[in-house]
């Protein structure tokens, strides 16, 4: 696990100030590994590259709105895929390219749409967002809202059959 190495300050009050500094060693979480900030101990300049982004601000910013307001149909299947329960990590609203699926796992390269009637006017669309999302990889499967709502153990177990289909 990365190390950082920080100096802090703290204040005692017993009638005077007193300034302490300390170097303390801090654990980094994983993902602050993932930008490149210099060479680690025992690394040559220049030993990361910078991951290349998946999506650009705009889309990841109308991905956190999305998130904001889901539909009934979303929070309800995603009350049933959360938190690893059907064994893999799904993400809500997660941003790819200039789409933004409604649920994606990018380990098992799954992604799952929900549609509602709007979807029926835009089929174009969602087409050439299927292709897109293919070509990077991804298997996309796509269930009506009604059978989300009405139907949703048949639903987990489509989820299910494309997960273990799915090489």
């Amino acid at each position: 696990m990365p190390k950082s190495t920080e100096f802090g300050e703290g204040e005692c009050n017993i009638g005077m100030t007193i300034l302490i500094y300390a170097q303390v060693e801090i654990d980094l979480p994983p993902f602050s590994d993932r930008r490149f900030c210099g060479p680690q101990m025992g690394e040559k300049e220049g030993g990361k590259m910078p991951r290349s982004q998946r999506s650009n601000p705009h889309t990841k910013h109308n991905a956190i709105e999305l998130r904001r307001e889901s539909t009934p149909a979303e929070s309800k299947l995603w009350s049933r895929i959360r938190n690893d329960q059907l064994g893999v990590t799904f993400r809500r609203q997660h941003a790819i390219g200039n789409y933004i699926p409604d649920f994606c796992s990018p380990k098992a390269k799954l992604i799952i749409e929900l549609d509602g009637s709007q979807h029926l006017e835009q089929q174009d669309y969602d087409k050439q967002r299927t292709a897109y999302l293919e070509s990077l990889g991804y298997q996309v499967i796509r269930f009506w809202n009604n059978d989300v709502m009405n139907h949703i153990d048949d639903v987990l177990l489509a989820v299910i059959a494309a997960l273990e289909n799915n090489p």
